[in-house]
């Protein structure tokens, strides 16, 4: 073991939309909003993740919190630098050391990204200690998240339905045979169901109420077996101008949703029809499976069963799927091959 590996930690990073997500020691070690919260007269920041998140929507004209990714790539290079910076320096083992060590980092990235981007993902790793960086593809680090074996020659379809992109992708033989990515996700959920509250209720509601909205009412479909109730939302009156309150039920919800889920419906159909037929044919096997936040839409994988016919799981925690299968394959750098360098 040279000098170098005894002063290296290795860490996985899923550089999230919505979320970040660092595995180091094996262990998820951090679950934060990728969110930055600036000072506009001297641009600088002044707090990240949760701590950010609580400013969205009630600052004062000196402060703007920013997401500094956006559709899955970097949006605003100094916001994401500083943001993984002092991600990695809440990392309990790597916390109050003298010395800072050298990284070895894995990060994940959408397939559609441009080669400008993966420059700017690579430039942001490699300012906070980065030694060694390799990229690995979201689709790919989903399905070794789900457990799928992808170095077996067995076709496999996954859809990972982040923050800002959904990313569907067959994967065979330790590659991405055929991918789509579109720029509908979690996000443009959350629009959506301000949008439909502001045309239908006159109720203007911020991000963080639309998130919650989507959370605890959200549904793809307007016939759920189980029951859910309507919730309160508080908003504006956009003719009065005055605080109000509407109850609002999952039924209102999938209407708001609905045409965004029929643009990932087609991309799903899409890809199917891209897929050569021997690997379509593992797929009627093996089925589909779904990952990332946006899999825990209630009905999401009844409505792609019934457009697709196939079979359709949806991952243990799809959450954490994407940095997961991240966190395998920086313990099995050397064994795939399908790391970008």
């Amino acid at each position: 073991m040279s000098l170098f590996d005894m002063f290296t930690q290795e860490i996985a990073i899923d550089l999230g939309t919505a979320n970040t997500l660092i595995i180091h020691n094996n262990k998820i070690v951090i679950d934060q909003p990728s969110i930055v919260a600036i000072e506009r007269s001297t641009g600088r920041p002044i707090a990240v993740g949760e701590q950010a998140k609580h400013m969205q929507g009630k600052t004062h004209e000196d402060i703007k919190t920013i997401r500094p990714l956006k559709d899955g790539v970097i949006a605003d290079f100094h916001a994401s630098e500083h943001m993984i910076k002092e991600f990695i320096k809440k990392i309990p083992g790597i916390k109050g050391k003298f010395i800072q060590p050298a990284l070895r980092i894995v990060i994940c990235i959408p397939s559609g990204i441009t080669e400008v981007e993966k420059r700017a993902v690579r430039d942001s790793a490699q300012k906070v200690n980065a030694k060694e960086v390799r990229l690995i593809y979201e689709p790919m680090a989903a399905a070794i998240g789900v457990g799928i074996d992808v170095q077996k020659p067995e076709g496999n379809m996954i859809i990972d339905i982040g923050g800002g992109t959904t990313e569907i992708a067959v994967v065979a033989l330790g590659g991405i045979v055929c991918d789509k990515s579109v720029k509908i996700a979690g996000d443009v959920f959350t629009n959506d169901i301000a949008y439909y509250l502001r045309t239908h209720h006159n109720l203007y509601i911020g991000e963080r109420t639309a998130e919650r909205v989507k959370i605890e009412v959200g549904s793809a479909v307007e016939d759920l077996d189980v029951d859910i109730e309507d919730i309160p939302v508080q908003g504006r009156d956009l003719i009065t101008g005055k605080p109000k309150e509407i109850m609002v039920g999952y039924k209102e919800i999938a209407r708001a949703l609905d045409k965004s889920i029929i643009r990932i419906e087609d991309a799903v159909m899409e890809t199917l029809s891209l897929t050569p037929p021997e690997l379509a044919a593992d797929i009627y096997k093996t089925g589909i499976y779904l990952a990332g936040g946006g899999a825990l839409l209630r009905g999401l994988a009844d409505r792609i069963h019934k457009k697709t016919g196939l079979p359709v799981f949806v991952a243990e925690d799809p959450l954490r799927a994407v940095v997961r299968g991240t966190g395998i394959a920086l313990k099995n750098m050397d064994k795939f091959n399908f790391l970008i360098k």
